[in-house]
């Protein structure tokens, strides 16, 4: 069945009487997610850094681009698959690690059920270490869908390796160092409302289920001491000289997320990294930095098909991830949607999200005459400002 049938299957849904239960539009699913949430979430999923200009330019970027529509190439089938680190997945699409997802559910296990929307979208499930579960947990819920782990380098190298260890244990497949985000940016919402999940115990699973850290809290903890020592800990600013280290602690594909300079790209590939993640945090740390889409062509070529190139920030629908599949990435992660609709729909909301991305990518390439993703260079594009 191809992608864009989800379209058939609400269409024939309606004249049955049943309407969707969940939004299609991004602004309108962003409204009802944010009211289902209590307060303190609110600012914490939707805001972002500074005055959140680069938040709001992520967005904004991919209208500056226009798909050209090709015309007598019109096929009944699109071929969306993509191979990545071996595996060969039906889509591009990656569900993007999301710190306070547990949070974002009412019974507190959203990590666990956004496993489950990998299992049944086969859309690739990226974990944060930030969890509500323990990770082996969370990969048990994932079904034959891959999922990644997404590491906060903490500054003890022995619970880093007591991570990357126990996620290989638990299957995940590929290793994801965030490099953007070892402090906290500067979050005028969050400030202003007090808000810090981490600080009042929460999504610290992770931590928490772990021997190491055990070690490091004494047993029987209290809450403030688990709280303290996690401040102790995260946020390990890690170098150049960190990536030797990192290598070393497993033969897992290792991609790096947060490059944006094409010459910090070449430098990480020549230092062992396997994948190059292009965002910068949806415009969550540092304000003042662009679109992370216009970082990515010169990414991308630096690149120059030596391992693939991951993106995210900003994508909001299916002629987002077209465009930016055309300026060089080889697969798109999606954030605050999914999010939104596991908010407010739970596990059937956030397929809901996916299946409506894959449904338009996969009705866009129809209509516009681009059968496989391989057809979707940079030539198909048209930059209108």
């Amino acid at each position: 069945m191809a992608f864009g049938d989800y379209q058939i299957e609400l269409y024939l849904g309606a004249l049955g009487g049943v309407l969707p239960a969940h939004p299609f539009d991004h602004a309108e699913r962003e409204r009802v997610a944010l009211a289902t949430l209590p307060p303190e979430l609110r600012t914490y999923v939707a805001g972002g850094s500074g005055t959140e200009g680069t938040q709001r330019a992520n967005a904004e970027a991919f209208a500056r681009y226009a798909l050209i529509p090709r015309m007598l190439r019109a096929t009944t089938e699109r071929d969306l698959s993509v191979e990545l680190f071996g595996r060969r997945l039906p889509s591009p699409l990656l569900m993007a690690p999301v710190g306070v997802l547990g949070l974002c559910t009412p019974d507190q296990h959203g990590d666990i059920h956004g496993a489950e929307v990998a299992a049944a979208t086969g859309v690739p499930f990226i974990g944060s270490t930030l969890m509500s579960d323990p990770l082996e947990d969370v990969a048990a819920a994932r079904g034959d869908t891959p999922a990644w782990f997404q590491l906060y380098t903490p500054k003890d190298r022995a619970l880093a390796e007591s991570f990357v260890h126990r996620a290989e244990a638990a299957g995940y497949e590929a290793l994801v160092v965030t490099l953007d985000t070892w402090v906290p940016g500067w979050r005028p919402r969050d400030l202003a409302s007090g808000n810090f999940p981490q600080l009042r115990g929460k999504a610290l699973a992770n931590y928490t289920s772990d021997p190491r850290f055990a070690e490091m809290t004494g047993p029987d903890p209290d809450p403030g001491t688990t709280v303290m020592t996690w401040v102790g800990t995260f946020g390990h600013p890690v170098t150049w000289d960190d990536l030797p280290w990192l290598r070393s602690l497993t033969d897992l594909p290792i991609v790096l997320k947060g490059i944006c300079h094409p010459e910090d790209a070449r430098r990480a590939l020549d230092a062992g990294a396997d994948g190059i993640y292009v965002s910068n945090h949806g415009g969550r740390q540092a304000d003042g930095g662009g679109a992370a889409l216009e970082w990515l062509p010169d990414v991308a070529a630096a690149v120059d098909g030596r391992a693939p190139v991951i993106f995210d920030s900003g994508v909001r629908t299916g002629s987002d991830v077209l465009k930016a599949l055309a300026l060089g990435a080889d697969a798109v992660a999606i954030g605050r949607p999914y999010v939104y609709g596991l908010a407010h729909g739970g596990v059937p909301g956030a397929v809901h999200v996916l299946r409506s991305l894959l449904a338009e990518t996969d009705l866009i390439m129809a209509v516009d005459g681009y059968p496989t993703l391989a057809d979707l260079t940079p030539e198909a594009l048209r930059r209108l400002a």
